[in-house]
């Protein structure tokens, strides 16, 4: 396999860098190549019936994005905004979205036999956003898939506010 071919998972042979963040207590990452850039904390616009996740919207150089507060929507208890809170630009597709994360940690490079495969915790508990469980040091950091996480239902809560 060449050394940036993508096989199945979506993770190449020698790992993929990761921007990592900060929800609560835990550390999550997400594949670098999704972020189009980081923001710090700035007011948001907010749009009438969104789901309470859907924190509004921000004037990002003339276009409009839809801001995801990612506690609201792993149903984690709302903290208040503040220095260190920040909004991740993503690319989901065609379409730009910003996740209001606690706070940014770190870029890593993360080799593929760090990453675990996401372990299954019952019917009742998706996981189908992960992409797997990443060991570093001694701290496991959850892999999202901000396709999936983003995916149909907050942009069809778009379609529905609009």
């Amino acid at each position: 396999m060449e050394k940036h071919e993508q096989n199945v998972s979506g993770i190449t042979a020698d790992g993929n860098q990761f921007l990592t963040f900060i929800l609560g207590a835990e550390e999550y990452g997400i594949e670098i190549l999704k972020v189009q850039e980081i923001k710090g904390y700035t007011a948001f616009t907010p749009i009438p019936n969104a789901p309470s996740y859907i924190k509004g919207v921000i004037n990002l150089r003339g276009t409009v994005v839809p801001v995801v507060d990612l506690r609201v929507k792993f149903a984690m208890s709302e903290a208040e905004y503040n220095q260190f809170t920040v909004v991740i630009v993503v690319t989901v597709g065609t379409r730009v979205f910003g996740l209001v994360v606690d706070a940014v940690s770190d870029v890593m490079n993360i080799p593929r036999e760090s990453i675990e495969a996401t372990p299954h915790l019952g019917r009742d508990v998706d996981t189908s956003f992960m992409t797997g469980m990443a060991k570093s040091n001694d701290k496991l950091i959850a892999l999202l898939d901000i396709d999936k996480l983003i995916g149909e239902d907050v942009l069809g809560a778009m379609a529905t506010a609009n």
